[in-house]
């Protein structure tokens, strides 16, 4: 079952964008990680505001549960540990 089948991306009124550091603290991975999906994965949403990215947080928690490993960074030392599910 694909990411997109569980988390369908919706239009958000006011988005929450969050630079390079805070993304890659809220998943609980490196900011290099960050980095080589804004330029591999297309469903990543960001934005260059003064040289810096600005990344939208809906699309960085649909990448983080693109895979395994990702998911188990987000669930044990991101955003994840303090969440009690996931709403789909």
């Amino acid at each position: 079952m694909t990411p997109e089948a569980n988390f369908p991306i919706k239009e958000v009124g006011f988005p929450i964008w969050v630079s390079v550091s805070e993304a890659a603290d809220l998943g609980g991975v490196q900011g290099k990680t960050i980095r080589r999906a804004i330029k591999a994965d297309p469903n990543l949403r960001y934005k260059i505001v003064k040289n810096r990215y600005q990344i939208e947080l809906g699309s960085l928690l649909t990448f983080l549960h693109k895979n395994t490993k990702l998911r188990n960074k987000l669930e044990s030392s991101g955003l994840g540990q303090y969440v009690s599910a996931w709403k789909a």
